[in-house]
């Protein structure tokens, strides 16, 4: 069965935002090794050989027909090297939980935002009405970009972290 919500490529201004493949393993261990890009998240790197596993699970797709698993590897254009990852998790049509990591050597260049924001575009224009994202309160950067992407904080808590909200129309 086709998603109903596909992880197609995609571009913004500074970035090629690619569906995510098993070979992607090993470029992406590299980006994602920072053990500081757990602080929020938790765990540990991953090997590649762990990440080819995991990769192996995501591509396949959610077992559940209702929910399309979308992940994006971002590459930075002018680099072309691989710079994070994107995913957006969308149930039925109309309901998207996002995410975003970018490796420690890309932060603070505004790539994360940039990416976010042309998902969050990306997904009303297929549809999707509820857009929501999950960030640890002491995570400002991660603040910042849901804000750039739209989405507004909420007093909701998942697992102590702060549940963003954007949601369109009626």
């Amino acid at each position: 069965m086709r998603p109903s919500v596909p992880a197609e490529p995609f571009a913004t201004a500074r970035l090629d935002l690619v569906p995510l493949r098993v070979d992607h393993a090993a470029e992406m261990a590299v980006v994602l090794g920072d053990p500081a890009l757990h602080t929020f998240i938790g765990g540990a790197p991953s090997t590649p050989e762990a990440l080819r596993v995991r990769y192996e699970r995501l591509v396949a797709g959610s077992p559940d027909p209702s929910v399309s698993w979308c992940n994006w590897v971002l590459r930075v254009r002018d680099a072309d090297r691989p710079a994070g990852i994107l995913q957006a998790t969308v149930t039925g049509r109309d309901h998207a939980e996002i995410a975003w990591v970018v490796g420690t050597p890309w932060q603070g260049r505004g790539l994360a935002s940039e990416a976010a924001v042309g998902l969050v575009g990306r997904l009303r224009a297929q549809g999707v009405r509820t857009i929501v994202a999950h960030i640890h309160p002491d995570h400002h950067a991660s603040a910042a970009v849901a804000r750039a992407a739209g989405l507004s904080a909420t007093a909701e808590r998942q697992d102590g972290e702060v549940r963003w909200r954007l949601v369109v129309g009626p």
